[in-house]
């Protein structure tokens, strides 16, 4: 039998299992959690096997709502029902650490904030900032203060910014965007390091980019880059628009799926690539990306702001 839960933490790491977390890792499955520190404590190497073995599987944001399936030894296998995956029918699955969790979801609402900003504050009743919080952050509304917004959150209730945010009817913005407003919000993470599993402005993997880029602009796609290829309207490679997701296949395309990027125009992707470097924009000629692209899928609408 499952229960609701929330995400109690600006950002919780989904694990693969209750053994994949080491030492190394305690500051990414405490609360409060410490994801700054977590990262800058990582190599090279201990990044990588986060990857190489398999360890996490994705992540989610504060006040992110999940099915709880099972807890064992102070981890919760959970399911997150709004990062769609064939891994099951329900949503995307892992395990958390349940310090980080809220027994309960969080109230539905007329209008939700969602943050805009990599960053932004949670401020609390005596009007200091008390957490930090990651872009696409989703809080319900309970009411707007001139230039602050009251939100439910796991801490009971806040505030945020005005500027900080925008107001949506549901939980993912309800104006959709164009496939250039996708490749402009991107640009916006431009040099931000590469995380295998990572779906937060602390840092992505591929996937999770293009699933942030879309679901920023009001499109809810699968996780995994191998559910996003098969989702979306089909784009022939020559009719190639911006905001459209390229996909990449071992064996010059034939193999199985391994990578996504976001087209940018004029012969170049912007993407999150690996452990180690940055997100980027990069043109495809003369590259192995180039040998390896298999398909396009299109996510976006045309809007009557769309060139």
């Amino acid at each position: 039998m499952t229960t609701k839960a929330q995400i109690a933490v600006p950002v919780a790491t989904i694990w693969t299992n209750p053994d994949s977390a080491r030492d190394v890792d305690t500051p990414a499955i405490s609360n409060p959690v410490h994801i700054t520190k977590w990262l800058d404590s990582l190599t090279y190497d201990t990044r990588l096997a986060l990857c190489d073995e398999n360890r996490i599987q994705s992540q989610a944001l504060f006040g992110q709502e999940v099915f709880v399936v099972e807890e064992r030894n102070g981890w919760s296998n959970v399911i997150i029902p709004d990062q769609p995956s064939s891994k099951d029918e329900l949503g995307y699955p892992g395990w958390i650490p349940t310090i980080q969790l809220l027994p309960g979801g969080l109230p539905q609402a007329e209008t939700y904030a969602v943050v805009i900003r990599p960053f932004a504050d949670l401020i609390s009743r005596k009007n200091e900032a008390e957490l930090e919080i990651s872009f696409q952050t989703v809080l319900p509304v309970v009411k707007e203060i001139d230039d602050l917004i009251e939100v439910e959150t796991p801490l009971g209730r806040r505030y945020v910014r005005q500027t900080d945010i925008l107001i949506s009817k549901s939980k993912v913005n309800d104006r959709k965007g164009s496939g250039q407003d996708i490749v402009i919000s991107g640009e916006s993470f431009l040099d931000l390091p590469y995380l295998w599993g990572g779906m937060s402005s602390y840092g992505f993997d591929c996937s999770g980019f293009s699933y942030t880029m879309c679901k920023t602009q009001g499109y809810l796609i699968p996780r995994d880059a191998n559910d996003q290829a098969k989702k979306g309207e089909n784009v022939p490679l020559e009719q190639l628009l911006p905001g459209d997701l390229l996909f990449f296949a071992y064996e010059e395309g034939k193999g199985s799926i391994h990578h996504v990027a976001i087209y940018y125009g004029d012969g170049k992707m912007i993407h999150s690539p690996n452990t180690g470097k940055t997100i980027e924009i990069l043109s495809l000629k003369g590259t192995y990306y180039e040998k390896e692209l298999c398909a396009a899928r299109r996510y976006w609408k045309e809007t009557e702001d769309s060139p």
